[in-house]
């Protein structure tokens, strides 16, 4: 079955939910103060490499993979988070994005995550973070982006829309997302065997050079600058 069936068959299931907000700091204290610091989380995905969306640190302290769905209320909401984290610790801070977009909750949501590698595969690293800023900032979010924007973004952010809907028309980007998308699977199984919890969006993973452990739903920005505080002073 197609990767995207597999995920709306597991959210029938229950293994994966749509993650809220709503978790605070709670969560993140528990990973580094007992819960699942020092784990191996961070071998169940593919290492960062070249071919990654990245933005940040060129040599991190810390990596921040985020799995993201771009018609998420709360990934929305964790992505202006997540530049806030930038501007203060940019210089020991990669942020990595990549897909999770959720069908069975968000039907629009595989479409833009095409769209998203696309735009990268035509200009680049920096061309697909301008045009993921410009999704998550115009965005309502649950399905309701007008999807006829999307050459206007791609060309503000330097891609030929011709050449962009060229692109889309034909899902030659599918396999990028597809990749992102088998990492949420060994993810889901991860968190199940290791720590009983399902996952969702957004779902990142915090990886230092000894440590590496999950980082649940949109955390709010004070529990994240406290995590980092604490790694960055080791």
């Amino acid at each position: 079955l197609p990767i995207s069936s597999l995920l709306a068959a597991a959210l029938v299931s229950g293994s994966l939910i749509y993650t809220s907000g709503g978790r605070g700091q709670a969560n993140v204290a528990e990973n580094v103060e007992g819960g699942l610091l020092d784990t191996a989380i961070a071998e169940v995905i593919r290492p960062v490499g070249k071919d990654d969306r990245i933005r940040g640190s060129a040599s991190p302290k810390i990596t921040i993979i985020e799995y993201s769905d771009t018609e998420c209320p709360y990934c929305k909401v964790f992505h202006e988070t997540m530049h806030k984290v930038m501007q203060e610790y940019g210089e020991d801070v990669a942020w990595v994005y990549r897909q999770f977009p959720i069908e069975g909750l968000h039907s629009q949501a595989l479409e833009e995550a095409i769209a998203t590698e696309c735009v990268a595969k035509l200009g680049g690293n920096d061309a697909f973070w301008m045009f993921v800023d410009k999704i998550y900032e115009v965005t309502p979010s649950n399905d309701r982006l007008d999807l006829s924007l999307l050459p206007e973004f791609a060309e503000l952010a330097g891609v030929a829309p011709d050449e962009f809907e060229s692109c889309l028309s034909s899902g030659e980007t599918w396999s990028e997302v597809q990749e992102d998308l088998n990492d949420t699977e060994e993810l889901a199984r991860w968190m199940m065997q290791n720590a009983g919890r399902n996952i969702g969006t957004p779902f990142s993973v915090v990886i230092t050079k000894d440590e590496s452990f999950p980082l649940p739903g949109a955390q709010p920005y004070e529990g994240i600058k406290a995590v980092l505080e604490q790694l960055l002073a080791k």
